[in-house]
């Protein structure tokens, strides 16, 4: 009828001939028009009737099916969305950025429609949905054809069958960090097919092989690659792309160039990385095959460390690794993972050196991160944020104290000054037993990778046995002897060196204020830190007998339970410093009396027992009476080691010495310096002409 409005069908022209044999019926030509003519056209959607612009999609649409129109899927296509890329002129096609589309995204990971559907919400997309979309257009008259085709693509592989038992013999050899990483690679491997090693991407390292335009048999040998190889390493992999092919042909096969074409396919990126180790450890002087160690995260069994095992035991026979260490992911202290639309990623940078607000992110140093990643166990996923980093700084200030007390002491060390090793008193052979079993303990942990665990055994040496123990006990005897000197200078030198892999800034600033020269055991000074070496050890300082171990054992448990009366007295005004208190002991236990005993009437003065509790004086009575008890004003009963114990705490007899301030009833028998115990009057009288000459 005259102004009736004819339906039009918009094909690509190529394709006419193609669709009028698949439709059987014969298409008349009415306009030619470009794609641009049609692009910000409106049309409205068959389904739910919205208005959709049209738009130009790009290169990756083919004419090797259908019209060569095709629904464009933001939601769930990287070249819909955007970037794809031209492989010419690296050209980026962003169409639904570009076109301002919404990012529809109708189905779910479990393949099924969602609300957003419609009436076909809930349907399997590859089932019964399929078959209700095409159902519905067809009511609607939207439809021409429905078509089932299956497109296939000829792809190059690479059998695991023939060497898969080689592989599984190789995964014993391999050290699996954690050990249950061996059943993952190993689950992986058993059941692992042949390898597809091509892609059919415009971008990635190309597989050098040409085809015969006519047979399209493959020409790949020995002279081809190393030919293509040369080419590669003068002017990289993108040469494959623009070189003709006569000229990657090597000179035999030039004349018949025009008979082969070259291919397109790429590699697989896992094939690509998986053959690092022979670029890397093959080929750069002071690297060795197989590499010492592969770390990556937990994802990797599938991924990395399986690509680079099959390579490498397909060429080589053997592993590329000795091994594998695998870690989690670091989420933030709420455990959520990191994203920058929560605003919750912990930027390295920021850690190290600061954010704009210094007083919300102040720089804690590159060691405070460090010693973050030593204390944390990354065989599973770890936490960090703000909260997580104040408090490692707080650690890292303590150890640096720690370092700090130790220079502080040691500034007029000399090496000449050391006590020997069966000088020492008890107290100090047992400090450095601590301490050799802290390196030996620390050394194990850096060998398996356990570095939560020398985070551990540092904290705690340094805050449990160091500073709230030793160091709180010895160091009144700096002004008296040179013994506490001797252990200390063992323990600066061990604890810089362990800490140097985790803290290396932290070890060297201390090593540089070392205040005394330090010599290799080849004799060499070590001007810097790592110029030195792991500490030797020392097996002497392990002798300790069990029952010397133990009975330590028994006096730090002691020490705590009269700090606790202590504490009580000192409430009741009885005493202020621990130094004005007596302390008096009674158990039953004949052995733990006998060496409380010893302990209290020691002659080497380090090893007492008021020395260990912080007190002017200890006494261990032998029995408890009424008359006593009643005299003494604060006491209290505990049990060491199944050991009743009895502790009672007086005021200290005596004066104070102005120079330790220790009570001491000797305080006043020495007429030169009426001031002074009988410890401190021999150490000021060698200073003195006059004293020396009244002593002897």
């Amino acid at each position: 009828m005259k102004g009736e409005k004819r339906p039009f069908l918009v094909v690509a022209s190529d394709l006419v001939p193609a669709l009028e044999v698949k439709w059987g019926v014969k298409l008349s030509v009415k306009k030619v028009l470009l794609g641009s003519d049609l692009e910000n056209c409106r049309y409205i959607h068959p389904i739910d009737k919205r208005e959709c612009p049209v738009v130009i999609g790009g290169d990756y649409i083919t004419t090797e099916s259908g019209t060569r129109l095709v629904h464009t899927a933001p939601g769930h296509g990287q070249e819909d969305y955007g970037p794809a890329w031209k492989r010419s002129k690296k050209v980026p096609y962003v169409t639904g950025i570009k076109y301002g589309l919404p990012t529809l995204s109708p189905v779910g990971d479990d393949g099924k429609f969602t609300e957003e559907a419609g009436q076909f919400s809930g349907l399997d997309v590859l089932g019964d949905g399929n078959t209700a979309v095409v159902n519905h257009l067809d009511g609607q008259l939207s439809i021409l054809m429905e078509e089932s085709y299956r497109k296939a693509t000829e792809q190059w592989f690479a059998s695991v069958e023939g060497f898969r038992q080689a592989a599984m013999d190789a995964i014993g050899h391999v050290k699996w960090i954690p050990p249950q990483a061996e059943n993952r690679i190993s689950a992986m491997t058993s059941s692992r097919s042949d390898w597809c090693i091509s892609r059919q991407r415009t971008w990635g390292v190309p597989i050098s092989v040409f085809y015969h335009k006519q047979t399209k048999e493959p020409l790949m040998n020995e002279e081809t690659i190393n030919h293509i190889k040369c080419i590669i390493a003068q002017r990289g992999s993108d040469a494959w792309w623009y070189i003709k092919v006569e000229d990657l042909l090597p000179e035999r096969y030039r004349d018949k160039a025009s008979d082969y074409e070259k291919g397109t396919d790429t590699m697989d990126v896992w094939f690509d990385s998986g053959s690092s180790w022979a670029a890397v450890l093959g080929k750069r002087a002071g690297l060795n095959f197989p590499a010492d160690l592969y770390l990556e995260g937990t994802d990797q069994h599938r991924g990395w460390f399986q690509s680079s095992f099959l390579t490498s035991i397909a060429t080589k026979g053997r592993a590329p690794y000795n091994s594998v260490l695998t870690h989690g992911f670091v989420l933030d202290e709420r455990g959520l993972k990191m994203s920058k639309s929560l605003g919750n990623v912990v930027d390295p940078y920021t850690v190290i050196e600061g954010g704009k607000n210094q007083k919300e992110a102040p720089g804690y140093g590159a060691d405070v991160l460090r010693l973050w990643v030593s204390s944390v166990d990354y065989t599973g996923d770890v936490m960090i944020g703000p909260q997580i980093l104040r408090q490692m700084s707080d650690i890292y200030r303590k150890l640096r104290g720690t370092l700090r007390y130790l220079l502080g002491n040691l500034h007029d060390w000399k090496a000449e000054d050391a006590v020997s090793y069966h000088e020492l008193p008890m107290i100090d052979r047992h400090a450095l037993y601590q301490l050799e079993n802290v390196v030996k303990n620390i050394k194990e942990s850096y060998d398996n990778y356990q570095f939560f665990k020398i985070f551990q055994i540092i904290q705690r040496f340094i805050t449990v046995d160091l500073s709230n123990f030793y160091f709180d006990v010895a160091k009144d005897r700096l002004y008296v002897g040179r013994s506490f000197q001797t252990v200390l200078a063992e323990h600066l030198l061990s604890l810089v060196r362990v800490i140097a892999p985790i803290l290396p800034h932290l070890a060297e600033d201390a090593w540089q204020n070392l205040p005394f020269p330090y010599t290799s055991e080849d004799g060499s000074v070590a001007k810097f830190v790592f110029d030195s070496r792991w500490p030797a050890a020392n097996e002497n300082w392990l002798a300790l007998l069990p029952e010397e171990v133990n009975f330590w054992a028994e006096i730090l448990e002691l020490r705590t339970e009269v700090n606790k009366v202590l504490e009580v007295a000192r409430g009741g005004k009885l005493i202020g410093s621990s130094l004005e208190a007596k302390v008096l002991l009674h158990t039953s236990d004949v052995n733990l009396a006998s060496l409380l005993c010893q302990m209290s009437t020691a002659t080497n003065d380090a090893d007492n027992l008021h020395r260990i509790f912080i007190t002017s004086q200890a006494e261990v009575i032998p029995s408890l009476g009424d008359e006593l008890t009643a005299d003494v004003p604060y006491s209290g009963e505990c049990e060491i080691n199944v050991k009743k114990v009895w502790i009672g705490v007086s005021k200290a007899e005596g004066s104070k010495c102005e120079r330790c301030w220790n009570y001491s009833p000797k305080v006043g028998s020495f007429p030169e310096h009426p001031t002074l115990c009988s410890r401190c009057y021999p150490v000021v009288a060698i200073q003195s002409p006059h004293a020396v000459a009244a002593v002897s």
